[in-house]
């Protein structure tokens, strides 16, 4: 496989999954805001900083509101992140690899693109807001689909879950920072009712809240939230899950060559160093600078992949 190949299938889902994460962050905004109602449209500062793009927004719109900061995640083609130019560029690079995709694959990427289009042609009143974002997670998820049901499990395959679970480790990784380091107006709103109404709203939009009451019925609290969405593995948006297929992935592409690559030996030191302590353990060193540690370590993944197949062969 040539290096352009290998890097247009890793940022193709990248880019897919940022679509759907941006979409998920829109839906968690509003319901943190619902909680937060005395803030108004400066409660969207924190979801901006969540998606990484508070600078680029505040350099080019000069006042923030909800709809402003809406738009932006959404729809505006300024926006590197947003839910439409994610989706353009994984289509674009979908185009580019297209012979390594299945037909299903590719059909499901361009009818996720068209549908984009069309939604977002104009700005997405709040009524239809729900709808919209439903509607675009819900062709994120058919690519998925696809891919699982018709891709052959080869080196193609390997590198789209790498770009897959790179993407959804950060967001995970960045909805929980935000939520303990922005969120909370003190120190003092810690095991409130405000608190556990937030940490609520985290489970919600990585789509765990489900999975955390089966695991952990009606009576878990921030330790078991926190507990599951860094740590257990089989929550399949968990840091934990996360870096474990990053480190599947990678030893598939390493077979063969008889010592572990610069990438592995990342996530092999993220898993060993940050993923294996008690919960209790992580909040004594501190939620977020244990968090802050595990994102600067996945962006030293990130680049060291791309590094190390640019010429894949």
């Amino acid at each position: 496989m040539l290096g352009k190949t290998a890097n247009g299938l890793y940022w193709m889902y990248r880019s897919l999954e940022r679509a759907e994460n941006t979409a998920r962050l829109i839906e968690t905004g509003q319901r943190i805001a619902l909680t937060r109602l005395e803030l108004g449209d400066d409660e969207w500062r924190s979801v901006l900083q969540t998606a990484g793009s508070l600078e680029q927004f505040e350099a080019s719109r000069a006042i923030l509101t909800k709809d402003a900061a809406i738009d932006w995640l959404l729809r505006d083609r300024a926006n590197p992140s947003s839910v439409l130019s994610s989706i353009e560029r994984a289509r674009q690079n979908a185009r580019l690899v297209r012979t390594a995709l299945t037909h299903e694959v590719w059909e499901s990427t361009n009818a996720a693109y068209m549908s984009a289009c069309s939604l977002l042609s104009r700005k997405v009143g709040e009524r239809d807001l729900p709808g919209v974002l439903g509607v675009l997670r819900q062709r994120s998820a058919v690519v998925r689909g696809m891919t699982h049901g018709t891709m052959l499990r080869n080196e193609i395959y390997d590198f789209a879950r790498l770009g897959t679970f790179i993407e959804r480790a950060d967001n995970t990784a960045r909805i929980l920072d935000v939520k303990y380091y922005v969120l909370l107006p003190s120190a003092s709103a810690v095991g409130t009712s405000l608190d556990n109404v937030q940490w609520e709203t985290i489970l919600r939009s990585v789509s765990a809240r489900g999975g955390f009451r089966m695991a952990y019925g009606s009576s878990g609290g921030t330790r078991e939230i926190a507990q599951f969405l860094i740590l257990d593995k089989r929550m399949p948006r968990s840091l934990a899950f996360c870096v474990s297929k990053l480190r599947d992935n990678l030893g598939y592409l390493n077979r063969g060559y008889g010592r572990l690559g610069p990438a592995q030996l990342k996530v092999q030191h993220i898993e060993g160093t940050y993923l294996r302590h008690d919960i209790d353990a992580v909040f004594e060193f501190g939620l977020h600078e244990h968090i802050q540690k595990i994102l600067a370590l996945l962006a030293e993944v990130s680049g060291q992949i791309e590094a190390d197949y640019r010429f894949y062969e």
